[in-house]
């Protein structure tokens, strides 16, 4: 693929130093050099969804990249970061050291099970539709405003700005 492609990638982490983790992984997702970055949101701080009770609280943010990486070329890279941050997949939607998923991949839809586009849930979260809205508040998915899919957001009330010196 030679043409560059926007993506959307939504980034989380709920253990160990979260903050560093999520400034490491946006530089190490766009040191690739078939992965440049163009937008990258506040980082919100928001109570799990789903999964285990009594898991800590995660960071999220959101990454705007243009790459001339194929989709499943891009999920590998993304997972690739992800095992440099020791991401262990035990339990679903259980805590973790980093997540990092693509959200959108131009105007691709997929539904293959490897990788399905748009991200499956990405409409229903404010964890990535706040930030992602912040960050370009003209954004739409499947066809809505993404600003006004987060105002619908059933996890909207636990969703904080979290502090640029907070400490992880």
């Amino acid at each position: 693929m030679s043409t560059p492609v926007r993506a959307v990638l939504a980034l989380g982490s709920n253990l160990g130093e979260r903050s560093t983790t999520l400034s490491e992984a946006v530089t190490e997702l766009t040191s690739e050099p078939a992965v440049r970055m163009c937008r990258v949101s506040d980082i919100v701080q928001t109570k799990p969804v789903g999964g285990p009770a009594d898991q800590p609280d995660f960071l999220n943010l959101v990454l705007e990249v243009e790459t001339t990486l194929a989709p499943l070329q891009l999920l590998h890279h993304c997972q690739a970061v992800e095992q440099r941050h020791h991401r262990i997949r035990e339990v679903r939607w259980g805590p973790r050291t980093l997540d990092v998923d693509i959200i959108t991949y131009g105007d691709a839809t997929s539904d293959d099970e490897t990788l399905t586009l748009p991200h499956p849930r990405a409409a229903e979260r404010a964890f990535v539709l706040q930030p992602w809205a912040w960050m370009d508040p003209e954004a739409r998915l499947g066809g809505d405003r993404v600003a006004d899919l987060a105002a619908r957001a059933a996890d909207r009330d636990g969703l904080s700005v979290y502090p640029t010196d907070g400490d992880g």
